[in-house]
């Protein structure tokens, strides 16, 4: 490995899920320690997190970043401004990387040249928990089966990024995206626009597991909702009328199919009537992006 890697992990009030996280990072094998650093940015009010990161003993340098400010694009700006790595690459504090995760990132970035590659992700959920098919698959992330390029993107957990491609080298998330997220999927729009190119590593797998709040049906309908509303609202972001009107019209037309695949799965109790109901919440996150339709789902008080 020739080039240097800063880990990132940004984290707020998530102790258990955080101690997961790093602990499986500094167990990475098949890299060189000394090309590594671990940045861990805590988005808590007050720095709950840095007793356990100071004391946590790895391999490689690790430093503590306090964002009192909250917000998702603000946490990871603050742990870009203090990475020294050429390549950043991220984990969410409820992932669990196993030991050959950052090898298989970096060989797949290697092989294919691109600005930024991203990994499957397998959602964790405990027995008893209902929609459990559902709600695993939710917080899953799906590709190809073996390594290739892109032709889009996928979220920042479980990724690896050129710092050279991004649009500004400490500072690339919009803080526009601090409560609503998607902080991501912005920035790697404008990383596209400016010829960016993506990878996908298929055997950089990580495993998640939500927190028990956000293992609900609500939740997740919710979050879908949001998930829908992003295309719509990075078009108004860059003033593309002619991109809002057709995603809102693609919404219209999602929203009309999956209405009476909802009814009759909900109406007969079918086991996989959560999907239908997903793709009808995206359906219409499409069409009703603006306020007061807009979500929050970070920077929220304890």
């Amino acid at each position: 490995m020739t080039a240097s890697v800063s880990l990132i992990v940004p984290t707020q009030r998530r102790p258990t899920g955080l101690a997961t996280a790093l602990r499986s990072l500094v167990c990475q094998t098949g890299v060189d320690p000394a090309q590594l650093e671990l940045v861990v940015a805590d988005n808590d009010a007050v720095p709950s997190a840095q007793a356990f990161v100071e004391g946590l003993i790895a391999p490689f340098p690790v430093r503590y970043v306090h964002e009192p400010r909250p917000g998702v694009a603000n946490v990871r700006n603050a742990a870009l401004a203090v990475a020294a790595g050429e390549l950043i690459a991220f984990l969410d504090d409820d992932e669990e990387a196993p030991p050959t995760w950052l090898a298989d990132l970096i060989a797949a970035q290697t092989a294919l040249n691109a600005d930024a590659v991203f990994g499957p992700v397998r959602g964790r959920a405990p027995e008893g928990v209902r929609h459990r098919a559902y709600l695993e698959d939710f917080f899953s992330r799906h590709g190809p089966a073996d390594t290739r390029r892109l032709a889009s993107w996928y979220g920042c957990g479980n990724s690896l990024i050129r710092r050279s491609a991004m649009p500004h080298p400490t500072a690339p998330f919009d803080p526009s995206r601090n409560a609503s997220g998607g902080e991501d999927d912005l920035l790697f729009a404008r990383m596209a626009a400016a010829g960016a190119t993506f990878g996908w590593a298929h055997a950089a797998f990580v495993w998640e597991d939500p927190v028990p709040s956000r293992l609900t049906l609500a939740y997740a309908l919710r979050r879908a909702f949001a998930y829908g509303q992003g295309p719509s609202e990075h078009c108004a972001a860059e003033k593309n009328v002619g991109g809002i009107v057709r995603w809102m019209l693609a919404g219209l037309v999602q929203t009309a199919l999956w209405t009476p695949v909802v009814a009759i799965k909900w109406a007969l109790v079918a086991p996989d009537r959560a999907m239908p109901l997903d793709r009808l919440m995206r359906g219409l996150g499409k069409t009703f992006w603006f306020p007061p339709f807009s979500q929050t789902f970070y920077g929220r008080p304890a």
